[in-house]
């Protein structure tokens, strides 16, 4: 669950994103940086741990954003996110950021799950009935999940689409234990 103060970041970064017309390249920033940090699991723990000073952590914040050469906002953000002792929040910021662009942009993620890999020309059909369906851009991530046998899941915000063997296998099973 994301906190409420998660949001308010987000949202006041978002805002002036907005005013500077960045929305994606702020949210590409804020992402890369939150990567960083959950792949690096001791900078994680380093940054999250109170018992390290505030200098400390904003030096290796700074050290690490000049190398990837960063706008100033999002440098500034962080450091932010540092002094106020939220850098740990930040995968939930990101996430909260991302759904206010996704809406300010009119778009939507679908993820996609499969037994075996889709065709682009799979994946083609797939993003152009969601866009019909959804009326909004589509963004489609791929999973590949043998554990389905065969089919497909969508998944669209809250919505499932399940058209997966192992489903309609398990329906079956309760139908005929219903039957009984």
């Amino acid at each position: 669950m994301i906190s409420n103060i998660s949001k308010r970041y987000a949202r006041a970064f978002f805002e002036i994103a907005a005013k500077e017309k960045n929305l994606e390249r702020y949210h590409t920033e804020l992402n890369k940086f939150s990567s960083i940090i959950a792949q690096n699991k001791a900078l994680g723990e380093f940054l999250s741990n109170p018992i390290f000073e505030q200098e400390n952590k904003k030096a290796l914040v700074e050290t690490i954003i000049s190398k990837l050469q960063f706008s100033n906002m999002t440098v500034n953000f962080l450091k932010l996110l540092v002094d106020k002792r939220r850098i740990n929040s930040l995968p939930d910021i990101e996430a909260c950021y991302r759904q206010l662009m996704d809406e300010a942009l009119k778009k939507v993620r679908v993820n996609v799950k499969t037994a075996f890999p889709l065709s682009r020309k799979m994946q083609d059909y797939i993003n152009a009935n969601m866009e019909k369906i959804t009326g909004r851009k589509v963004e489609i991530t791929v999973e590949t999940d043998p554990g389905l046998l065969g089919g497909i899941v969508i998944g669209v915000g809250d919505t499932l689409y399940d058209g997966s063997v192992k489903s309609q296998l398990n329906n079956m099973r309760n139908l005929l234990g219903e039957a009984r």
